[in-house]
C-alpha cells in the first residue's frame, strides 16, 4: 500500500490519508474474496489491483485537475471503478453507480455498506435507461466509463446524464486518438464537444491509456439516449 501511496502523489497529486489507505486496503480483501465467488474482475491479485484498478481510477482527477466534482455518476461501474476509490478519495462526493449485471451491482451495495459511504448508490440498469430518468438525466457535474465502449456509443450512454457546463470523462486505451476522431459528430449531436485527451502513464503497465475528455456545451435532445441496445448496435 505505500507504493500506491507514493504513485497516487507523484502520478497525480492525489494524497491519500491512512483512513483512505485503510478503506483501499478493505475493498481490496472484499474485491479478492468475491472473486474467488464470482468472476467481477480478470486482475486476481493485489499488486494489479493496486496499479490498474485504484491507481488506473484516481488518474480521472487529471481531468478536473484542482476541482472535484460535487456530483459524479460512473456508468458499467463494474466491480466500482472509477468511482469507489475516487468516492474514497473524496468524501463529499455525491456518487451514483450504473452496473446492468446484478452480482456486479450486489458487489458495489456491498462496499458502500462495508465502507460506510454516504451519498453513494448503485442503480441496476441499462446506462440507456437512467439517461431517460428525469432523476437522473441532466443531475450530474461528470460522468465517467472505464472500458465499456467505443467513444460514439460512450457520447450516447454519458452525455445525457450531465449538466450543460459539466463534462465527461472516458478511460480508454490504445485506439483513444482514431476514435474521439470518430466521436466528434455524436458528441455534437448529443451537446457536447470533446475538449482533450490525455494520456496517462502507470507503473510497470506497457499499454497506452488515455482520459477523453467532453464538455456538455447544450442540452442533449430528447430522444437521446435511444432504446437499450440501440447505440452500441446503431451507433451515432
Amino acid at each position: 500500500m505505500e507504493k500506491l501511496v507514493r504513485n497516487a502523489r507523484e502520478l497525480f497529486n492525489v494524497r491519500i490519508t491512512g483512513l483512505q489507505a485503510v478503506a483501499l486496503m478493505t475493498y481490496e480483501k472484499e474485491l479478492l474474496e468475491w472473486n474467488q465467488k464470482i468472476n467481477l474482475t480478470a486482475i486476481r491479485d493485489a499488486d494489479s489491483i493496486r496499479t490498474k484498478h485504484f491507481l488506473d481510477s484516481f488518474s480521472c482527477v487529471l481531468a478536473w485537475q484542482a476541482t472535484p466534482p460535487a456530483s459524479l455518476i460512473d456508468v458499467g461501474t463494474g466491480a466500482g471503478f472509477p468511482g469507489i476509490p475516487l468516492k474514497i478519495l473524496y468524501p463529499a462526493l455525491k456518487l451514483t453507480l450504473v452496473e446492468s449485471v446484478g452480482k456486479k451491482a450486489k458487489f458495489c451495495e456491498h462496499i458502500i455498506n462495508v465502507l460506510k459511504l454516504e451519498q453513494a448508490q448503485v442503480i441496476k440498469a441499462r446506462a440507456e435507461d437512467v439517461g431517460q430518468d428525469p432523476s437522473h438525466r441532466g443531475k450530474y457535474d461528470w460522468a465517467t466509463a472505464r472500458a465499456v465502449a467505443s467513444l460514439n456509443i460512450l457520447s450516447e450512454y454519458l452525455l445525457p446524464l450531465v449538466k450543460v457546463g459539466g463534462a465527461i470523462v472516458a478511460q480508454k486505451g490504445t485506439n483513444a486518438p482514431t476514435e474521439i476522431e470518430m466521436a466528434k459528430k455524436a458528441a455534437k449531436m448529443l451537446g457536447g464537444k470533446w475538449r482533450e485527451l490525455i494520456s496517462v502513464k502507470l507503473p510497470d503497465v506497457s499499454e497506452e491509456r488515455y482520459l477523453a475528455i467532453a464538455d456538455k456545451v447544450s442540452a442533449t435532445p430528447k430522444n437521446y439516449p435511444r432504446k437499450a441496445g440501440i447505440p452500441a448496435k446503431q451507433s451515432l
